[in-house]
């Protein structure tokens, strides 16, 4: 396997930070963390972050899309996440004569705010718990779950929550849904209150040479110089209820929106963070430690940067390509180095070591206390995860090798089967139709940010890997081609897939179109049986491995119940999954290693000092150059006279956490979260307090940037900033 950036970074010294583990629901604030909060500087009360029946920051901070996190700016509904966050949002307006993600993007008045279909922003109303009530329905409904499946399965839950608050009331207030999670692997339950709002439109995102500056070479690393950010703005009807897009909706006036503050921050600064993180693993045992690193991440980490050098070659080649490919490569690399940085710190700080100890701890105390229930339970979870380890590495090496690299694996295969079993019936009105489904179909999958040139590069390198480290008989049978047919040449295994399937260019599609059509010819399609047979080989394997998710999930409930008896029930946070939570820390450097010091405040001469006009990566933009050479940074530079960019803080942060509001003891907006260092990134499954960082944008370079660069004052006059 291809050497890593693993190698980079060994033997790092530990300096301590004052910081807190911990993803905390908003609603226990009191019980739990409020006085330490206080502590280190909060100057608000809980209800002051979270007041269900009263206005409170709760009521500016929102789920932006599925798996970002925004917060309200403005009396008028303007919103700011990330600039990865609207990142395709950006690419689908943009066009080679009109490329926003180049040169960005500003309305200078509401009428010139692009709409975004699908793209949704959600407000929480309030939290509730409601174990109670789920638990008694579990016993109640136990003989109709037959499996013991209920206790996660979000169809039940969900239909629990409906049923709690009617169907009338939810008939009644627009856009308004309700939701039941399971904390703590189903030993606790929440419900959440929300309100969707569906007509989003883009208002301002600066260009890709500060929204994304340093890219992927700077990606998950600190210091930073990156303006990740983007403006859009809620609509709602003439009511302030949610709609769906129409030009006339107006704009969102919200129950609470941030106030900004441009006094800046110092080291050792309290920061409070609001969001919606999406996964982490706190209570993984040793076993799945080393799971995760022998092969969810060896398996990542070697596949993806096979397909991502395939990829930028084609990219840095052609402009067009640049764009259409963008988002693809930008969310792979975002996985790569995330892979890298958690197996990093489970050899660093010896994870497997750290579980083990947290469960042997539980099982001298279910020793101890006749808890044999604890003891069966990391026994079962132990069996499992060595049971299921080539199930799972032929698994992942499926999905990183094949489904998510090689794009006409998932060509649609619906219209052809339709398309077939017309032909077979000589049904000629059926066949009309399947015919003009399978063109719909072909131009969905050949839509305007797909090349079949970087298919096929991508393919080629990607399956020569994958030959090399799945054992024949472990193949999907299709591949077995390869060597029956091909003599293990991929290369022109690939070619002929390309050349001899209806799938492989617009012309092979219009010829089959235009020509006659046989069954004959779509059941010997080699790039459809390709795809049938990939999606044959995930489908036994996910039956396969299914088989184990019952029985452990059944033994993680019983395992963390333990935990939970063991040290209390509100002890622990519980592992992250897309729900509201609130983090903090301070504002702080690190030492990442022996006599190296990064501080916690980075400003605009880090860009001109990383600036390279031939490097995609690091171009700066003429305007920000002239401005930087006037120093005229307006009212947003620090005392010093230096324009700040990016600070880094100790709160703990994952995926979901991107667009968060960063506040200060105030509650007011001075930064927004946008990445982690990479020696991090493995506080997903054991805080790092001395390694462990977010990064978070200055709210003073968005407002310079929104100000001075873009010369969208008028989004500056809409804001609340003291």
């Amino acid at each position: 396997m291809k050497k890593t950036i693993l190698t980079l970074l060994i033997g790092l010294f530990v300096s301590f930070a004052f910081a807190d583990e911990g993803m905390w629901m908003l609603h226990l604030l009191k019980q739990q963390k409020l006085a330490e909060m206080q502590a280190m500087g909060l100057k608000l009360q809980d209800t002051d972050i979270y007041d269900p029946t009263g206005n409170s920051l709760k009521d500016a901070v929102v789920q932006f899309g599925r798996g970002c996190t925004g917060e309200v700016i403005s009396s008028q509904g303007l919103v700011i996440t990330n600039h990865h966050c609207g990142y395709g949002q950006i690419q689908s307006h943009s066009t080679l004569e009109n490329n926003y993600l180049e040169k960005g993007f500003w309305a200078m008045s509401q009428a010139e705010e692009l709409p975004n279909p699908g793209l949704t922003v959600t407000f929480i109303e309030k939290i509730e718990d409601v174990t109670d009530f789920v638990l008694k329905c579990l016993e109640e409904d136990k003989d109709k779950d037959v499996d013991g499946v209920f206790f996660l399965s979000p169809n039940y839950l969900n239909n629990l929550a409906r049923d709690m608050v009617g169907v009338k009331y939810l008939q009644e207030n627009k856009g308004v849904d309700v939701e039941i999670k399971p904390f703590h692997s189903g030993n606790q339950y929440y419900m959440f209150t929300k309100k969707i709002f569906s007509d989003v439109r883009l208002v301002g995102s600066p260009p890709s040479s500060i929204g994304k500056f340093g890219a992927d070479t700077d990606n998950w690393t600190w210091p930073r110089h990156t303006g990740d950010f983007s403006v859009f703005r809620i609509y709602a009807d003439k009511d302030g209820n949610p709609a769906e897009y129409a030009e006339d909706n107006v704009p969102l006036q919200p129950k609470r929106w941030l106030k900004i503050s441009t006094k800046g921050v110092e080291e050792n600064d309290f920061a409070m963070l609001l969001g919606f993180p999406g996964t982490t693993n706190k209570f993984y045992t040793s076993w799945e430690v080393q799971e995760r690193r022998d092969i969810d991440n060896e398996v990542r980490i070697n596949m993806r940067e096979i397909r991502q050098e395939a990829m930028l070659e084609k990219m840095l080649d052609d402009p067009e390509v640049n764009i259409q490919y963008a988002s693809k490569y930008s969310g792979s690399t975002n996985g790569f180095k995330n892979a890298i940085g958690t197996s990093w710190a489970i050899g660093m700080r010896d994870f497997e070591a750290q579980k083990k100890e947290q469960q042997d701890r539980l099982l001298s105390w279910a020793k101890q206390n006749n808890k044999q229930e604890y003891i069966d339970a990391l026994g079962k979870i132990e069996n499992i995860v060595k049971e299921r380890a080539d199930l799972r590495f032929r698994s992942w090496m499926l999905n990183e090798g094949i489904r998510g690299g090689i794009e006409f694996s998932k060509i649609p295969l619906s219209s052809v089967d339709s398309l077939i079993k017309a032909l077979n019936d000589k049904d000629e009105a059926a066949k009309e139709k399947a015919m003009l489904n399978l063109m719909a179909d072909y131009r969905k999958f050949a839509d305007k940010d797909y090349s079949s040139l970087v298919d096929k590069k991508v393919a080629k390198v990607m399956l020569e890997e994958y030959m090399v480290l799945v054992p024949y008989e472990s193949l999907p049978v299709a591949l077995r081609s390869i060597d029956d047919d091909f003599g293990g040449d991929v290369d022109a295994y690939v070619d002929y897939l390309f050349e001899n399937s209806i799938f492989g260019s617009e012309e092979n599609m219009q010829e089959f179109i235009s020509g006659n059509h046989t069954v004959e010819q779509l059941e010997n399609d080699p790039m459809i049986n390709f795809a049938k047979s990939v999606n044959d080989e995930f489908s036994h394997l996910r039956t396969e491995l299914s088989a184990y998710d019952n029985p452990f999930n059944k033994a993680r409930r019983t395992y963390l119940k333990g935990m939970l008896e063991m040290d209390g029930p509100y002890t622990y946070f519980p592992d992250a999954n897309l729900t509201w939570r609130l983090s903090y820390g301070q504002v702080k450097g690190y030492e990442p290693r022996d006599c190296v010091y990064y501080g916690h405040q980075t400003t605009l001469d880090g860009v001109m000092e990383k600036e390279d006009p031939n490097n995609w990566e690091f171009v700066v933009p003429d305007k920000l150059k002239e401005l930087y050479e006037a120093k005229d940074f307006g009212p947003y530079k620090m005392a010093n006279g230096k324009m700040p960019i990016d600070f880094a803080a100790t709160t703990h942060t994952t995926g979901g956490n991107s667009g968060s509001p960063v506040m200060n003891g105030n509650g007011e907006l001075i930064g927004i979260n946008f990445d982690r260092n990479w020696e991090g990134v493995g506080g997903d499954i054991q805080f790092l307090p001395d390694y462990q960082r977010s990064i978070i944008v200055d709210i003073r370079y968005v407002l310079f940037i929104i100000d001075k660069f873009a010369g969208a004052t008028h989004l500056i006059e809409e804001m609340d900033i003291n």
